[in-house]
């Protein structure tokens, strides 16, 4: 049977909006990949080797994480057990515009324009009609 929709409501409404702080061992990262099995390939601002994470089960199913993605990520949470986790998502980050107004984003994750500026190059001609040729004007 599906989760009931309060359930799904509530997770949502837990992610909207960022923490006033981060605690110890909670860092912003970008997801790089999914690895599988609800195992996430994550980066830190610091650039040190990608970190190998897990959502945990209140997210799966809910909450979708996409490629270049933000998460919040706790690396303590696996610090005692021996296993090939660095870490748990703690929560997802939804509204970035939101999330990059808080003191604690890393500088290193600055927002890329869409569309790159190319004033280099000539001039874009799209939208303008073709040049026109002087050997065709009627005399």
């Amino acid at each position: 049977m599906a989760r009931p929709k309060r359930s799904l409501l509530a997770t949502a409404q837990e992610t909207s909006s960022p923490p006033a702080s981060l605690d110890h061992g909670q860092e912003i990262a970008r997801v790089r990949k999914a690895e599988g099995k609800n195992l996430y390939s994550v980066e830190l601002p610091a650039g040190a080797k990608p970190l190998l994470v897990e959502l945990p089960s209140r997210f799966r199913s809910q909450i979708w994480i996409k490629r270049g993605g933000y998460v919040l990520v706790d690396t303590n949470a696996f610090v005692d057990r021996d296993n090939k986790l660095d870490g748990e998502i703690i929560n997802v980050v939804r509204d970035e515009k939101v999330w990059r107004k808080q003191a604690y984003w890393p500088p290193e994750f600055v927002k890329k324009p869409a569309y790159p500026d190319d004033s280099d190059d000539e001039e874009s001609r799209v939208g303008q009609m073709p040049p026109s040729d002087d050997s065709d004007s009627i005399e």
